[in-house]
């Protein structure tokens, strides 16, 4: 059957137009609505009659009218919009683009949108038009944009964290997402997995009637190597999606110490507001106190936490109920944490309790940083070598991550002008700190990648790609398993157990091998898998 024309030669399809407010509701001085779709065309005409059509990539300043009525005053729209219009295929979406730039003003944009699918109905118009052109439904316009080949699924997710990125590192890593080869190194890791699939499905179906070059325990022996090496990439890829995750949402710093040894006060200088209440009485912060911190590009979680202390002790009054669970969730907050941040008194004795959550927080793998405070009240500089010393050998922090600062001289600083450039060296210990940010978010790049620019995309891989990427992991693990030579694992077995089991093994593995390719496909969405459209559609919500 031959397709209909309007008579702007536009032909008639069976796919809506769409179109959507872009812009942010709410009253602005510009709104830009989106139309994207066949009817763009007769959509312009509706709302600018006898108008010539807008040539393409060009703003035109058009008047907008209520369409389908005579225009004039009283069926004005919009006095003044700028109209663009983008010829498929080389748009965003991959089809006709129309956009308008209206006055900001809630009626204005009400008015628009109202009139927008009007104009679907002209007078004597074709039947059944009318339905074809409709608002847009939540990430509509990106899914055409990814039916159409215009982005691909690992773009489209950077392209959502672009649109909240709050801080200079989640910029960089999300615009880098939206420009990366990610898709592509999916798609050539699932290729080699068919290939070699390819390889074993061929030794089991023409093995009796072929003659192979090789022997299949050699010909398995081989893919298992190419199988290992590529294992080795996904690793690495997962460690650093790890990584990047710590960039899209932040990292969780906990600072932990004993009562008054100034942690509330260094949090207070490092996010530069009064964020916790600092008081000469032991036991003020009951609570994890947490405060989300913009530090040098870089997303943090402080949490400040009740001071660690044991009731009982010589000089130590009694340890309430609240005050318990406060050093309960303290010492939880601490083992959770990415980086710990121990504020030790220069003039007290480290606390036993403090030190042993360090210690276990030190051996699960967490960054340790050591704040001393308080070195205003140090009588010589070789107290503070006396104390890198034991800090040290108590928790093994390295040297260049403990740090001496003076809350004191920092908060006397903000009350009028000092000659230090630097007073109670906080901004020493935040540049440690952000070195520290620095070398857990960098890319970690394998030996047989020379190359850190090709790692640093894998940095923005999604925990919805880590996750895949792990469990295609585990499917080769399956697939080594099941080459494993059955001679060496099992001395004892004849030559014909043997065969039978490699065989067997052959299938097993044939079949790992497939499932490790269709989770690869799930994360580009290009698989013909049965739950990717599920899959699709939740990216594309987002």
């Amino acid at each position: 059957m031959r397709p209909r024309f309007l008579h702007n030669s536009q032909p008639i399809t069976d796919e809506p137009t769409i179109y959507a407010l872009s812009t942010a509701s709410g009253r602005a001085a510009i709104a830009v609505i989106r139309v994207s779709g066949p009817a763009c065309r007769r959509i312009y005409e509706g709302l600018c009659p006898s108008k010539p059509f807008p040539k393409p990539r060009y703003a035109t300043l058009r008047k907008l009218y209520a369409p389908n009525v005579p225009p004039s005053t009283s069926t004005l729209l919009d006095s003044g919009a700028l109209v663009l219009y983008f010829p498929a295929p080389n748009t965003v979406t991959g089809e006709d683009v129309l956009e308008l730039h209206v006055h900001g003003g809630p009626a204005i944009v009400r008015a628009v949108l109202t009139a927008i699918p009007q104009c679907a109905e002209p007078s004597g118009g074709v039947k059944g038009v009318a339905s074809s052109i409709r608002y847009a439904e939540p990430g509509e316009f990106t899914r055409r944009a990814f039916t159409n080949n215009r982005m691909d699924l690992p773009q489209i997710e950077s392209l959502g964290e672009t649109l909240s990125a709050t801080t200079e590192q989640q910029r960089m890593l999300s615009v880098r997402g939206t420009t990366s080869t990610l898709a592509a190194r999916y798609e050539q890791w699932r290729t080699l997995l068919l290939q070699a699939r390819g390889e074993l499905e061929a030794l089991i179906d023409f093995s009796e009637d072929q003659h192979f070059d090789e022997s299949p325990a050699a010909l398995c022996a081989s893919v298992a190597r190419q199988i290992q090496s590529l294992s080795a990439l996904m690793e690495a890829h997962v460690a650093n999606a790890v990584r990047g995750e710590l960039l899209r949402t932040g990292i969780s710093v906990a600072l932990l110490g004993a009562p008054n040894a100034g942690k509330s006060s260094l949090l207070n200088r490092i996010v530069g507001r009064d964020a916790a209440i600092v008081s000469q009485e032991a036991g003020t912060t009951r609570d994890v106190v947490e405060v989300g911190v913009d530090l040098g590009g870089w997303l943090v979680k402080m949490g400040d936490m009740a001071g660690l202390r044991k009731a009982g002790l010589v000089g130590v009054e009694a340890v309430g109920a609240v005050e318990q669970e406060g050093i309960k969730r303290a010492k939880q907050r601490s083992l959770q944490s990415d980086v710990l941040i121990v504020v030790q008194d220069a003039i007290a004795d480290v606390d036993l309790e403090v030190a042993e959550t360090a210690k276990q927080c030190v051996d699960l793998g967490i960054n340790v940083v050591v704040a001393v405070n308080k070195t205003d009240q140090l009588e010589s500089a070789q107290q503070a070598d006396q104390w890198k010393v034991k800090v040290h050998d108590l928790l093994g922090v390295p040297a260049e991550r403990i740090f001496f600062v003076s809350c004191h001289e920092a908060e006397l600083a903000t009350r009028g002008a000092s000659p230090d450039p630097d007073p109670g060296r906080i901004q020493a210990f935040l540049h440690g700190l952000l070195e520290t940010f620095a070398e857990m978010t960098a890319a970690l790049v394998p030996e047989s990648e020379p190359d850190p620019s090709v790692w640093q995309e894998s940095l923005g891989a999604t925990e919805r790609q880590r996750a895949l990427l792990s469990e295609c992991l585990s499917h080769l693990e399956s697939f080594l398993n099941a080459v494993q030579d059955p001679s060496q694992a099992q001395p004892n077995l004849d030559a014909e157990t043997i065969n039978e089991v490699e065989s067997l093994d052959i299938v097993v593995a044939a079949e790992s091998l497939r499932l490790a390719a269709d989770t690869l496909a799930r994360i580009t969405g290009r698989g013909e898998g049965g739950d990717v459209e599920e899959v699709l559609g939740v990216v594309f919500e987002k």
